[in-house]
């Protein structure tokens, strides 16, 4: 049985619960493109695959639209996979176990893949449906767009003839978005020495936070857990001697943390009382996010007496500073647009090995020297203590156009369909629109989407109604731009 069975506008569902059932979590994403190219072989639709496993699928202008300009219509193929603790999901290979609750679309302790699965659904339906009206279309579906947007970086935009993009990768009805930070990644290796003992270990546990994107909640006031777990390192390690095994939290460098860990070697005679300051600390934290985090629980395990090897307490001192020194969050808001944050970073993925801990941030700005700049002082820091640095998946910006035809086409349809003005607003979020920009000249652009909360999160939910009104939209936006 098909769960979305019955949903308007039905193709739209149907395909969106086909991509739900093929694994494409970043970096996966072989059989998600082998379907779309299979859906454009099955429609005689020109189409091409490029190394990166990007898609595009053309479908030619209606009769009467030979003339008007082409329009891209872009989304892209790969999700954030993030799944509750509690959940023996594989995204390897296992589909997602859709759920209905009310107007909502959700994944059963899983992230959904609305963001950007419902860009591509749309898409496909539209080239399906010889009913419409509209001009040439270039459907565009990128891959590795969570991950550095590798595939709109190593996309070859010359066979593109489009004059207008339509960005599909907006979580909010209503709100059309004109420019975006550009950012990138900083991944940051301490190098540590090892001791190997005998004693007793505890983990230490720091979970039931809200997490969220990096970009578009690092503005809400939540927790990071890999940040919060260092503070309370380096809170217990002014009152214990303990030795660091190692420190982990979080999956993806653009998705703020939930859930961090740390495990310690610390005297049996000094269990019961780090329990008791782990208690205060705990406290201490659920007061801090009172009515943000009511989930926060910090936990210590029973100790287990086993042989361990814990990091040499030079080496766990450098660890405990970069987790107390490091910035993290929002570092300045828009001086142009109130309310818009226009620099911040994220510690998205704290990991430790044998021999190092790394730390993968997630920097965002609309202000290039701003967002270079931080990147500086990640990499002057860890230098300072000894480690090396990296850098990946950079990205420009996508400036405001002051004169946008599309953008003036796409309100006035919004005002004829809706009954209500829309808004325009920046994100500081990174979206492919800064790439396409850059590859083709003189591209007008906007981005929206249907209404989705939680993206990059077990909560993520996709509005079903929502999605039928953006697709009614979208269909008279492409009749009127004959």
């Amino acid at each position: 049985m098909r769960v979305l069975e019955g949903l308007k506008p039905e193709r739209v569902f149907y395909y969106f619960e086909e991509l739900t059932r093929i694994p494409h979590g970043s970096g996966n994403t072989d059989a998600i493109s082998e379907y779309c190219v299979k859906v454009a072989e099955r429609l005689g639709l020109e189409h091409w695959k490029d190394e990166f496993n990007n898609v595009t699928i053309i479908k030619p202008a209606s009769v009467g639209y030979e003339a008007a300009p082409a329009v891209i219509i872009q989304g892209h193929l790969d999700m954030v996979n993030e799944k509750t603790a509690e959940s023996s999901h594989n995204f390897e290979t296992d589909p997602l176990k859709l759920r209905i609750v009310d107007d909502w679309i959700w994944a059963t302790d899983t992230t959904l893949g609305g963001d950007d699965g419902i860009a591509i659904a749309y898409a496909l339906a539209i080239l399906e449906d010889t009913s419409l009206q509209h001009p040439k279309l270039e459907c565009l579906f990128t891959t590795e767009e969570e991950v550095g947007m590798e595939g709109a970086v190593g996309y070859d935009a010359s066979r593109l003839t489009g004059k207008y993009l339509l960005n599909m990768d907006s979580e909010e009805e209503g709100i059309f978005l004109t420019s975006c930070a550009g950012g990138i990644r900083y991944h940051l290796h301490l190098p540590i020495r090892r001791i190997e003992s005998e004693g007793n270990v505890v983990t230490l546990t720091l979970s039931g936070l809200m997490g969220g994107h990096s970009g578009v909640e690092i503005d809400k006031g939540r927790g990071n857990a890999d940040m919060l777990l260092g503070y309370v390192l380096n809170r217990l390690a002014e009152k214990f001697v303990f030795g660091l095994i190692s420190v982990n939290g979080g999956f993806k460098d653009n998705a703020i943390p939930r859930e961090a860990s740390a495990e310690l070697m610390i005297d049996a005679g000094q269990c019961e009382a780090l329990k008791s300051a782990v208690r205060g600390l705990e406290t201490a934290l659920q007061a801090d996010f009172a009515g943000i985090e009511e989930g926060l629980t910090l936990t210590v395990s029973e100790p287990e007496e086993r042989t361990v090897a814990f990091m040499h307490p030079e080496d766990q001192q450098k660890v405990l500073f970069i987790l107390m020194q490091a910035p993290n969050g929002v570092q300045a808001m828009s001086m142009n647009i109130p309310g818009l944050v226009e620099t911040s970073l994220n510690l998205g993925i704290l990991s430790t090995t044998e021999t190092e801990v790394n730390l993968a941030f997630a920097i965002r700005s609309s202000v290039e020297n701003r967002r270079d700049a931080l990147g500086a002082k990640l990499a002057n820091l860890i230098t300072y203590l000894g480690g090396t640095y990296d850098t990946a998946g950079a990205y420009p910006a996508w400036e405001y156009r002051r004169d946008s035809a599309l953008r003036e086409l796409m309100l006035q349809t919004y005002r004829d369909v809706y009954g209500k003005e829309p808004e325009i607003q920046a994100i500081h979020a990174g979206l492919e629109c800064g790439l396409f920009g850059k590859k083709i000249p003189g591209l007008d652009m906007i981005s929206f989407g249907p209404d989705m909360r939680d993206i990059h999160t077990p909560q993520e939910r996709l509005c079903i109604s929502s999605v039928q009104r953006v697709w009614e939209y979208v269909v008279e936006v492409l009749r009127r731009m004959k």
